[in-house]
């Protein structure tokens, strides 16, 4: 972690180079790895979970987050939604889990982050094209069958953590139909008093550019991520149902952030 008392542009700017030259090495060890595990897809699952997890331990590291569980993280096959506050949460939640994440579209476009998301097998979805839905659901439906953990953001955009916005139920309808366990967390995030707010700090929301966010996030000394996984799955063969209980079962163990 960088040292608090760095004047704070001199920290920020520390921290995107140590995460291009962390994230340049790691994208490089899988491009070359990835080629002598290509012949088994076991392998090769196995190994880019492994520097994903890397990855997201070495960022959440640099940036100063302290992450902070309470409650039993899921294991092996999963589907698992959240509450979703920050571009934070992917970080915070892979350093935990071995986990592919369900992300929106316009990501996969995005300079140099939508290379790393296609990478890692994240699973884009277009809201805005319900046609897309079943190709979305197979991917899912693959991932679980592959043995692999599967992450819902189920509010459909980031927040600034005042409540917990209503869920959607679509991308739960694999879950509703086959009747899939679905395990839930909630998420909050806290930064250094007399600083910036973490609701402004950490949460990306409304109209914040990114590159100005993430630089004013990386001029922080530290911040703290609580994440609160549930004691048990939820289970209806109702997807708007489904979503319902799971709106109730994270928001009953919100912390919102102040």
């Amino acid at each position: 972690m960088m040292r608090a008392s760095l004047p704070k542009h001199l920290r920020a700017s520390a921290r995107v180079f140590a995460l291009c030259a962390v994230t340049a090495c790691l994208y490089l060890v899988w491009f070359i790895a990835g080629i002598l595990v290509s012949f088994s897809p076991g392998a090769s699952r196995s190994l880019r979970g492994r520097l994903f997890r890397a990855w997201a331990r070495g960022v959440a590291r640099i940036a100063g987050m302290r992450v902070r569980v309470s409650g039993e993280p899921p294991r092996g096959a999963f589907l698992l939604v959240s509450n979703h506050l920050s571009y934070m949460d992917v970080v915070a939640l892979a350093s935990r889990l071995e986990c592919v994440f369900v992300a929106k579209s316009e990501v996969a476009r995005w300079p140099v982050v939508g290379r790393l998301c296609r990478s890692v097998n994240t699973i884009f979805v277009n809201r805005r094209n319900r046609r897309s839905l079943p190709r979305v659901l197979d991917s899912v439906r693959r991932s679980l069958d592959e043995g692999a953990g599967v992450v819902l953001f189920a509010e459909g955009t980031s927040t600034s953590g005042a409540r917990v916005a209503p869920f959607r139920s679509s991308l739960l309808d694999l879950a509703a139909r086959e009747r899939v366990p679905v395990h839930f967390v909630s998420m909050s995030y806290r930064t250094p008093p007399c600083g910036p707010r973490a609701s402004e700090a950490v949460c990306w929301w409304g109209d914040m550019t990114f590159p100005r966010h993430i630089y004013g996030l990386f001029m922080l000394p530290h911040f703290d991520v609580s994440l609160a996984f549930g004691e048990r799955p939820v289970w209806a063969d109702d997807r708007k149902v489904l979503a319902g209980r799971l709106w109730l079962a994270v928001n009953a163990q919100f912390v919102p952030v102040v």
